[in-house]
């Protein structure tokens, strides 16, 4: 007599964390918000506290690595942490383009078009390299380097964007900023009623966002002769900071933008 035993063994489950938050109307806001900051804080370090953009640019960098390392060493999303680095990111990116722009005499056109290449080349080694730009699998180092220079770039092109559209076509802020709302309210449209692409949707309004929040901070910061409100570089980032800080605090207590990936050990 023959018999056999099979004997199913179960693993016990564990779970990535993905070290980017899930993407909600919560995330969009405090993006905004982070560019907007952005791009009024670098001028109120620059101009109103006279540091000048050099000294602006290695201080602001040298935070931005003491952040991105705190972010690397993190297991998981923790919301403090992810948006002050996408915030010192932001401020990060604009400097790199005045730097272009401002001490190096680059065109706007030119820097526009040097980080779109960028850009691109970026999605396309991330993609070659790990076969997905999803955010939800931002588990690794590697795919989290490839994500935090994807952000680098994206801020630094949506900074040379909006100036250019702003400044050198003069369509000013205001319209600017309503352009590039346009643009990303069609992008919601393809992937809400005719279904895109969600990763191609995500990223594109992603990129879109930067502009935007730069030419709402310039509508709100510069003064009246250049079209804009004249709340000050002061007052509009204290604005968008305090906005940050509160929602911020609030996905820290609800933990509601967490990404769990389960996955058998």
């Amino acid at each position: 007599m023959t018999s056999s035993l099979t004997t199913d063994v179960v693993f016990p489950a564990r779970t990535l964390w993905s070290k980017v938050p899930e993407v909600t109307l919560f995330f969009w806001i405090v993006k905004i918000f982070c560019t907007t900051i952005g791009e009024t804080a670098a001028d109120f370090l620059n101009m109103n506290l006279h540091v000048g953009l050099t000294r602006t640019t290695l201080i602001m960098g040298a935070l931005l690595v003491v952040a991105l390392i705190a972010q690397f060493r993190t297991r998981r999303y923790v919301p403090a942490v992810y948006w002050l680095t996408v915030m010192l990111i932001s401020v990060v990116g604009t400097l790199i383009t005045d730097n272009l722009t401002d001490n190096f005499g680059v065109s706007l056109w030119v820097s526009t078009a040097v980080f779109s290449v960028a850009l691109i080349a970026t999605f396309a080694l991330w993609y070659r390299s790990e076969g997905t730009l999803s955010i939800h699998s931002i588990f690794t180092p590697k795919r989290e380097g490839f994500y935090w220079l994807t952000v680098l770039f994206t801020f630094a092109l949506g900074t040379a964007a909006g100036d250019l559209m702003a400044e050198q076509l003069q369509l000013g802020y205001l319209p600017s900023a309503l352009i590039f709302g346009g643009l990303i309210a069609l992008v919601a449209l393809a992937q809400v009623v005719f279904k895109g692409n969600g990763i191609l949707t995500f990223w594109l309004a992603y990129i879109l966002t930067r502009p935007l929040g730069a030419s709402i901070g310039d509508y709100l910061s510069q003064g009246h002769d250049v079209g804009g409100m004249g709340l000050g570089t002061t007052t509009t980032s204290l604005i968008f900071l305090v906005g940050s800080v509160a929602i911020v605090a609030y996905l820290t207590a609800t933990r509601r933008d967490l990404i769990a990936l389960r996955d058998a050990a």
